[in-house]
């Protein structure tokens, strides 16, 4: 079935402002300008002035915020945001989305390569994942200790990922979905297990990434879904960067939001800002400080507000996550999913 996301995310937005105007965290609003989230879209362009904000020590919410709202437009797509990067924070974007789980419920999210440390927190996800009654999941990948099925959960529990379940969902191989209107990909194969699960909560740790510029909400489910074999298709014989390898990155997702339909909620968590993915086991420090967190049922507008928070944000380490970002031309993934109509990057940023 193929589904326009654009279309689905309009008629959700009604219930989701609701929730968030009755103030679900009672965080006072930032100021809104008027220009659509475009910060960054080609490498050549500049970044936007960012918008006047206190230091983060201050003890006024509204003028504290390290979520900055420049580039958001009424009319948008909802992106729900706070910058209390806490499990309380975490749980109240999410419910301001107003998102209904039914059925077993996969939390998908990256639990680190061995000696990372980066990856999330999973006490920052305890509250959410209690709510909803979730299960951690992921695949294995094609190197490192997470390379075998044991080898991941021995990770996950190193890591700390032991209040919940935690399901590897190519323990029991693979399965097919068609990909409908991509140009790099006719087929993918995700783990067999995904067919288990009823809803999702995408929870992604944005940061930069060496081959993609970026990753978020789009790599978190095309690259994290996919079995080993279509990983190597997904990189390339030669690990293949800028437009061919993010492109089928962006046919992955298709195939995995058409099949969902409106049975998934995404979440990203804009912190521990370095240039490395959290595959890296030796991966480089931050390179800037911690941003907020923002959650949206558009994953084009989710990962498009992200993206702009690290070019208007005042910290001078955003010139290195820039400069990876721009190299690898990172921005052309949310072009090329909004002319699949996985979404649109014009969004409103909406306090909770």
């Amino acid at each position: 079935m193929d589904i326009d996301r654009r279309d689905f995310v309009k008629g959700a937005a009604v219930a989701g402002a609701a929730v968030a105007l009755a103030g679900v965290a009672g965080c006072a609003p930032a100021s809104q300008g008027s220009s659509q989230g475009t910060a960054g879209k080609s490498s050549g362009s500049a970044s936007p002035t960012p918008s006047a904000s206190a230091p983060s020590g201050t003890s006024d919410a509204a003028t504290a915020s390290r979520v900055k709202a420049a580039n958001s437009a009424p009319g948008g797509s909802p992106v729900y945001y706070t910058d209390d990067i806490s499990a309380a924070g975490l749980l109240a974007v999410y419910r301001a989305l107003g998102f209904s789980p039914s059925g077993k419920v996969a939390v998908k999210l990256h639990m680190g390569e061995e000696g990372n440390t980066n990856y999330l927190d999973p006490e920052l996800l305890r509250s959410l994942v209690e709510e909803v009654g979730g299960t951690f999941v992921d695949t294995t990948v094609l190197y490192g200790k997470r390379s075998t099925v044991a080898g991941y959960y021995e990770v996950a529990a190193d890591h700390g990922f032991t209040y919940a379940p935690v399901d590897i969902l190519d323990e029991t191989g693979g399965m097919t979905l068609k990909v409908a209107g991509g140009t790099r990909l006719d087929e993918i194969e995700l783990g067999a297990k995904y067919a288990d699960y009823g809803s999702w909560v995408s929870v992604a740790h944005f940061k930069g990434h060496g081959m993609a510029g970026f990753g978020g909400t789009f790599k978190n489910l095309a690259i994290g879904l996919a079995t080993v074999p279509q990983k190597r298709i997904v990189h390339g014989p030669s690990f293949d960067t800028g437009a061919v390898f993010l492109e089928r990155v962006v046919d992955v997702a298709k195939a995995v939001f058409d099949d969902l339909g409106g049975r998934m909620a995404c979440v990203n968590v804009i912190n521990n800002l370095s240039l490395d993915c959290d595959c890296d086991g030796s991966a480089g420090a931050p390179v800037m400080g911690d941003i907020g967190i923002l959650a949206s049922l558009d994953p084009v507008a989710l990962d498009r507000a992200s993206l702009d928070q690290i070019y208007l944000s005042d910290d001078p380490g955003k010139d290195a996550m820039i400069a990876r970002i721009e190299s690898h031309d990172g921005a052309h993934l949310l072009d090329y999913a909004e002319s699949l109509g996985l979404g649109q990057q014009a969004y409103e940023l909406i306090p909770v």
